[in-house]
């Protein structure tokens, strides 16, 4: 038996986007996703930014309006691996998963450790 997932991403994306809308039009108000999916939406679209190799999801949560994640990305490979540049970039997408805006919010070292006092 085939997943929710499964399905979805095996279709065209002309024909998940059918489906979205038709299931908003039975309805009668868009579906939201769920927050696995919300993280694959934040991913995907930041992968299609040029530079950007997102990593790791470190939070998603919803909101009003949709969904908003916090991604980790390799902004700048370098060797030793412990010394590549990360950064934590905070994604807004709609109820859909569409992407709406993005912001860095930290730059760091792969080594680094958050310190708190």
């Amino acid at each position: 038996m085939a997943s929710d997932r499964d399905s979805d991403e095996a279709r065209p994306p002309k024909r998940r986007q059918r489906d979205r809308h038709e299931q908003r039009e039975r309805d009668g108000r868009p579906q939201r996703l769920s927050a696995p999916r919300a993280m694959r939406s934040a991913t995907q679209q930041l992968r299609d930014l040029p530079g950007k190799t997102p990593e790791s999801v470190s939070a998603v949560r919803p909101t009003d309006g949709g969904w908003e994640a916090e991604v980790e990305v390799l902004e700048l490979e370098r060797i030793p691996e412990t010394t590549s540049v990360m950064a934590s970039y905070r994604a807004k997408l709609d109820a859909e998963g569409e992407f709406m805006a993005y912001e860095r919010i930290r730059r760091y070292t792969r080594g680094q450790i958050d310190r708190r006092s």
